[in-house]
């Protein structure tokens, strides 16, 4: 996710923390180069406009010309224009009488009922009765894709082909009434473009149950095309909120920055790859951070705490500093690290240069290790793992044959592995100071 633009942006940054001194051609030199950036990543011309004209008057008045480093406060003040061209967060509308009703719409193919599956999960975890409406019998399976999600989450589905999808709808709220269920999510459905038959059956769903939320999924990678879909539907329905999805993808990043500015409405969700946990609440401050290259540390936080136990984690941390960690430990640690999800999203949340360093590295490389040692690990016998050091050579042999490798992989890892050990117990001894030499 705006990869390319973070790039742009640190390399124009770099530049400003070199001068002691910014002239007024220096900050034009940069917001050129800013204003290029932005066009570039497909920002919408007149947000980039605006955003441009803010940020230089406040960047050749006197909070700059005063400040001890000039250059830092003026990606402070970039950072702080881009915040406020996000928009504020807008979270879910969740008052009134139960159940409460939300209502995805949009376009066939943006990700509608993947959309309603995450927003199912989180929902859920955070203790709603949900009850999921496939509102969609137009698509090709896109009933049976609902009903499947709702299976994995162990959540209820309402489907029937003999009722109109605003029938359908309109029963499942009754029903949600009378079962006790908190939230009901309607996936209806989409067409390749905008059509008023859509229109109308969206509206009649919208009249029968009432929504607290109409949220618009939009694709992220569909560039400023996404900026005429909100309006065509905002025209239409009465849009509350919107899910950009697909924001893992090669999108330029655009859409996101300049959606809210054009449109008005507020950003709720961005859906970052296919598993149904990849569904963050939209924050403005740590966007704003990612695409600066400032990290995000609290999303990275938050993706640990996800997929790490608390108690297990504290465990295997006292053993690591030990250096009484095995192989079983190690592959415990491996699985946790998947669970948080792709490695490249994990990089660009790190911060500043310890980030810029991460993302120097060849992911495809690192990921393709951690499979062979994982294949390696899960070759051995539970004794093997607890204590390598039983791997002689016959077993390092049928080791290595077990997961389709060569000796010379059981070898590396086994050193690898020492490595760490020694590591951690030098760490032990010194208390942790060699951890500022480890990162750098």
């Amino acid at each position: 996710m705006f990869e390319n633009l973070t790039g742009r942006l640190n390399q124009i940054f770099d530049n400003l923390r070199k001068r002691g001194k910014l002239s007024e051609a220096d900050v034009d030199a940069a917001m050129k180069e800013v204003r290029l950036a932005l066009i570039e990543a497909d920002v919408h011309f007149s947000v980039v406009k605006t955003f441009i004209a803010k940020v230089r008057e406040r960047a050749v008045g006197a909070e700059v010309s005063k400040a001890l480093n000039p250059g830092q406060q003026v990606i402070k003040i970039v950072n702080e224009e881009l915040i406020a061209m996000l928009g504020e967060p807008a979270p879910l509308n969740l008052t009134g009488a139960k159940p409460r009703v939300l209502m995805l719409v949009g376009l066939q193919g943006a990700g509608k009922t993947t959309a309603a599956g995450k927003l199912a999960r989180l929902m859920k975890a955070k203790g709603e009765r949900i009850l999921l409406v496939a509102g969609d019998p137009y698509r090709p399976a896109a009933v049976k894709q609902l009903q499947q999600l709702g299976e994995r989450l162990d959540v209820e589905v309402e489907a029937d082909a003999s009722l109109t999808p605003p029938q359908l709808a309109k029963r499942a709220v009754e029903k949600g009434e009378k079962g006790g269920y908190s939230l009901v999510i309607i996936d209806t459905a989409g067409r390749s473009q905008m059509d008023e038959d859509l229109m109308d059956e969206l509206r009649a769903i919208s009249v029968g149950t009432n929504p607290v939320d109409v949220l618009l999924v939009i694709d992220s990678m569909i560039g400023q095309e996404a900026l005429n879909i909100a309006q065509g539907f905002k025209a239409a329905i009465n849009v509350t909120g919107l899910i950009l999805t697909k924001m893992d993808g090669d999108s330029r990043g655009g859409a996101a920055i300049s959606i809210r500015s054009v449109t008005g409405v507020p950003i709720k969700f961005i859906g970052t790859g296919e598993k149904l946990d990849a569904l963050e609440s939209y924050d403005p401050s740590r966007l704003s951070s990612r695409i600066l290259g400032m990290g995000d540390m609290i999303g990275l936080i938050e993706k640990a705490e996800a997929a790490y136990d608390a108690e297990t984690m504290e465990k295997q941390a006292k053993k690591m500093m030990k250096g009484e960690f095995s192989l079983e430990d190690w592959l415990d640690q491996m699985k946790q690290m998947k669970k948080m999800g792709p490695l490249s999203q994990i990089m660009e949340m790190l911060p500043g240069q310890m980030g810029q360093a991460a993302r120097g590295i060849d992911l495809t490389a690192v990921e393709k290790s951690f499979k062979q040692s994982e294949a390696l690990i899960n070759s051995m016998t539970l004794k093997e793992r607890r204590n390598p050091d039983l791997l002689n050579a016959s077993r390092r042999r049928r080791i290595a044959a077990g997961a389709g490798m060569e000796v010379q992989d059981v070898n590396r890892l086994i050193k690898q592995f020492r490595e760490a050990q020694k590591m951690m117990k030098m760490l032990q001894k010194t208390g942790g100071k060699g951890l500022g030499r480890l990162f750098g």
